[in-house]
């Protein structure tokens, strides 16, 4: 593995993989130069009974800001993100999650996202992460 592990998309993210029957199934658009996705949790996603867990959120966030750093055309990989987690997401409650790119340098890309509820804009949890635009 190491230096020479090639990225590849096989249909079986856990996030948005089309062939994962056990994955997430969200879908990324580009919308007005933001990645915008759309996800409704149940309960095999939870911790806490009603409340989704916050690897559940975190991982959205996280492939968000991915795909916005994948519209450069590139196959980039998380280098570090920070959450912040505002109110729980509650099972069954409708969120958008939304992210961008925010800064472009020769190695890294800097992006943001957030997951707000869908019927309120009621903001859940925000992320920052530099994301590689190479494994190393």
């Amino acid at each position: 593995m190491g230096n020479n592990l090639r990225l590849q998309d096989d249909g079986f993210c856990f996030v948005c993989g089309k062939n994962n029957p056990s994955g997430l199934g969200l879908v990324f658009n580009n919308i007005n130069g933001k990645v915008v996705s759309e996800f409704t949790p149940s309960k095999i996603y939870q911790g806490y009974k009603g409340i989704t867990h916050g690897g559940i959120v975190s991982t959205i966030l996280d492939e968000a800001m991915i795909y916005a750093a994948v519209e450069d055309g590139i196959w980039p990989v998380t280098a570090e993100i920070t959450v912040r987690f505002k109110k729980p997401l509650i099972t069954g409650d409708t969120v958008i999650v939304e992210a961008e790119v925010v800064k472009r340098s020769s190695r890294l890309i800097t992006a943001r996202a957030q997951l707000k509820r869908k019927d309120d804009g009621f903001l859940i949890a925000e992320a920052h992460a530099k994301i590689s635009k190479r494994f190393v």
